[in-house]
């Protein structure tokens, strides 16, 4: 029996076949072995699931853990594809993956080492922003300490570089909230709030895709759903959502700007 803690690595899918392999065998070339993968197919067209199943089945079981397809019976979004991720997870952890984005080989090792020495409920690290021909572009160093003030003025988090603890996340029913981007952001303002201050991992174990037509690419849906963490999730007055929106992506363009410095 494996005595390393467990953890599920949940990656939503949705027609991205382009880059899926690769966020894949960025998985499976991992240093840390004791994982499982879990997709969750959240497209209710169904040409790519004969492609995907072919490439899992030219793995090499003996060496390589153990897969699973989850297939909706309709589109719900990555989000809600994540949540049936955790509901289904019995590991110790769960870890996030967009599937056009790629983990650096010992981002498992690192990681898990890092939280059952310091006991951690959830963590996060830094990462590096590539484009669609995987040239870097930028990079995102995490921070040492976030704490729920800060995280309300900027939203310092990347999505695949987070392990959380899955009892937990489970026992709080802290879930992704039903829009279609900042739903990583409502999620952890609800766990900062709960466990009062986020460590990170100040080592660039992640490669963030970003593409032209990607959700988190569209301002004025960013924009929309920016206001909506505050005025529907946190609760907050419309001129306090207003004030925190603006906060929010002025600091969005100071890191965008800091960031291309070393580039």
């Amino acid at each position: 029996m494996n005595s390393k803690p467990s953890v599920t690595v949940i990656i939503p899918y949705k027609d991205n076949l382009k880059y899926l392999f690769s966020s894949l065998n960025s998985v499976f070339q991992q240093t840390y072995k004791n994982y499982k993968i879990l997709i969750i197919y959240d497209d209710e067209n169904h040409k790519d699931l004969e492609k995907i199943k072919k490439f899992l089945k030219n793995i090499d079981k003996k060496n390589f853990p153990f897969v699973k397809i989850k297939i909706n019976k309709k589109n719900l979004g990555a989000g809600h594809s994540r949540n049936i991720g955790i509901k289904k997870s019995n590991s110790k952890y769960v870890a996030f993956l967009d599937s056009d984005d790629i983990w650096a080989k010992k981002k498992l090792e690192i990681q898990i080492k890092f939280m059952e020495k310091n006991d951690q409920l959830f963590s996060h690290t830094s990462y590096f922003i590539i484009n669609k021909k995987n040239k870097i572009i930028s990079l995102r160093k995490a921070k040492k300490i976030i704490t729920f003030k800060s995280l309300l003025k900027s939203c310092d988090i990347g999505l695949s570089t987070v392990m959380i603890n899955t009892k937990f996340i489970k026992k709080k029913k802290y879930y992704f909230p039903k829009i279609k981007t900042k739903e990583d952001f409502v999620l952890w303002l609800k766990v900062a709030k709960e466990i009062k201050s986020i460590v990170g991992i100040d080592k660039k174990l992640t490669y963030y895709r970003k593409t032209d037509n990607s959700l988190s690419s569209n301002k004025l849906t960013g924009l929309i759903n920016g206001y909506k963490v505050y005025r529907n999730y946190m609760n907050y007055s419309q001129i306090k959502s207003f004030v925190y929106l603006i906060i929010l992506s002025i600091n969005y363009f100071k890191k965008n700007i800091l960031s291309k410095r070393f580039f």
